[in-house]
């Protein structure tokens, strides 16, 4: 669909090929500025007239020229005054813009070759540039979308070289007018390494391109990644989830589409750690290790595998976790990691496990993966996560990790327990699960109040009764006594309806009129 709504009155091509020519050579000869007043005047009538290909060229041709000058200074300033013109074409802005962008690679390698280095940042003056035209410009979308992503990685390089922490000399004074309202205000530069992360940020979650038409799927996909990503440096974790959300999973089976889907279960994976959803990342790890690019690595398959089953073992009991540990006990597949395979089976059989057994067993090896690891990073409390957490379980979250294994296997050996015994004593109990009594008491409760297992202690007596007594409540007595009133006036009145027929049958027998 043309952007042009506008009927042309003139076609102005044999002018425009005519002053080409011209106004190229006067721009070799340095007198560019009079080549742009040219262009201009003939780019007036072609507006006027609605020839947008012609306003279009000329459009073009001008910030061609100003560009090939290097006169840098003036080609921002016409991007901005074309761009504003009165009944300025669409579609003539949209190739102008793309024009445009087209210079920013060779700025951007000017610039990381020392070019602006005491001087304007070209590169960034003219990304800015482009940004104030395409703002609010739904035609203009697209490229919009593009000098964000570049404006954002260039405040996020800044914030690994930033200060941590602003000195007093570059902390901004509060201002005591009030003359200006808090919008007016101009928002103040970066300084801290914080300050530059928060700006590339927000700069991308402003951009809401899972509503642009315009866009591919890989290109929007790869955008929502970006705001997802760099939500997670400043620990905005709701933000994150909101963006998986946005991913389409179904384009993320396609076969061109491998590389994407690794970076987007990666973050999975890193928000399902910070909730300690732990089947979700188990759920995660599944869909990475189902992609081509894994299994044809061993040694990338073997961690994911390695992965998947400490995972499943690590997530609370529930029926989800149970049916999906026993689906990937069945699979042969997991055998490849078969310590890891062991410590399924020791979940999925229904005995008591020692803990310093399995400490002893497959300690080793789990403390030297990242998940269990003594000061491992891998999720580490971040944001408002971190919040009322104490400081041992942010900056050690492998050590907590390993306590949560330890709990699991507790919990499984109440639950085998529950299992074969009615009733135990509680000192019993405690030597079984090799716990103190505080300690057995509150997994125990725990597990009730989840509904995982009945159980009620009897304190004086130091017992635990595991079986299930049917008490009843109120409704279900009053439901089982009407039922019963039911099912006895059915039987009266099917023998009422007896006798009555014996009845009728002994007077039609006497050769008597039975009066209905």
């Amino acid at each position: 669909m043309s952007l042009n709504q506008r009927k042309q009155e003139r076609d102005f091509s044999a002018e425009v090929k005519a002053l080409q020519p011209e106004v190229e050579q006067l721009a070799k000869n340095g007198k560019l500025q009079e080549a742009v007043d040219k262009i201009s005047l003939l780019e007036k009538q072609t507006r006027n007239a609605a020839d947008m290909t012609s306003t279009a060229n000329l459009l073009t041709l001008l910030t061609r020229l100003v560009w090939e000058q290097s006169d840098l200074d003036l080609l921002n300033s016409q991007l901005t005054i074309l761009s504003k013109k009165h009944g300025q074409l669409k579609e003539a802005v949209v190739r102008m813009v793309d024009e445009a962008m087209n210079w920013l690679p060779t700025l951007k390698t000017q610039k990381d070759q020392g070019k602006f280095k005491n001087g304007t940042d070209r590169w960034l003056e003219l990304v800015k540039t482009l940004r104030d035209i395409t703002e609010g410009k739904i035609y203009l979308e697209l490229p919009r979308a593009r000098l964000t992503v570049m404006l954002a990685s260039y405040h996020e390089q800044l914030s690994e070289n930033a200060p941590k922490e602003a000195s007093s000399s570059t902390t901004p004074t509060p201002s005591t007018s009030t003359s200006t309202t808090d919008k007016d205000k101009p928002k103040p530069e970066p300084v801290t390494s914080k300050d530059h992360l928060d700006v590339a940020a927000d700069l991308m979650s402003d951009i809401q391109v899972e509503t642009y038409s315009s866009m591919d799927k890989r290109e929007k996909t790869e955008f929502i990644l970006e705001q997802m990503r760099l939500e997670s440096l400043r620990g905005n974790w709701v933000k994150v989830r909101v963006g998986s959300r946005k991913i389409n999973r179904v384009y993320l089976k396609e076969k061109d589409s491998q590389d994407i889907k690794l970076r987007y279960y990666d973050l999975m994976v890193q928000l399902a750690l910070q909730d300690d959803e732990y089947l979700e990342a188990c759920s995660a790890y599944q869909e990475v290790w189902d992609t081509e690019e894994v299994k044809a690595d061993p040694a990338k398959e073997l961690n994911v595998l390695e992965n998947i089953m400490i995972y499943v073992v690590l997530a609370p009991y529930n029926n989800e976790q149970s049916d999906m540990l026993h689906k990937l006990y069945a699979d042969p597949a997991l055998q490849k990691a078969p310590q890891h395979f062991d410590l399924v089976k020791c979940f999925v059989t229904k005995e008591l496990m020692r803990w310093s057994g399995i400490e002893q067993l497959y300690g080793p090896t789990l403390r030297q993966s990242p998940i269990f690891a003594s000061g491992s990073k891998l999720g580490k409390k971040t944001g408002i996560k971190a919040q009322g957490k104490k400081l041992e379980e942010i900056e050690n979250p492998g050590q907590i990790r390993w306590e949560e294994l330890h709990k699991r296997v507790t919990e499984h050996n109440i639950r085998v327990i529950a299992t074969y015994y009615s009733r135990i004593t509680l000192k019993r109990l405690e030597q079984l699960l090799d716990l103190n009594s505080t300690q057995t008491e509150k997994t125990l409760c725990k597990l009730v109040t989840d509904k995982t297992i009945y159980a009620r202690i009897d304190r004086p007596k130091g017992i635990i009764n595991f079986k299930i007594k049917n008490f009843k409540n109120s409704n279900e007595i009053l439901n089982d006594w009407s039922s019963d009133i039911n099912k006895m006036l059915g039987l009266v009145e099917k023998t009422s309806h007896l006798i009555s027929k014996e009845y009728a049958m002994h007077e039609a027998s006497r050769g008597k009129k039975v009066i209905a």
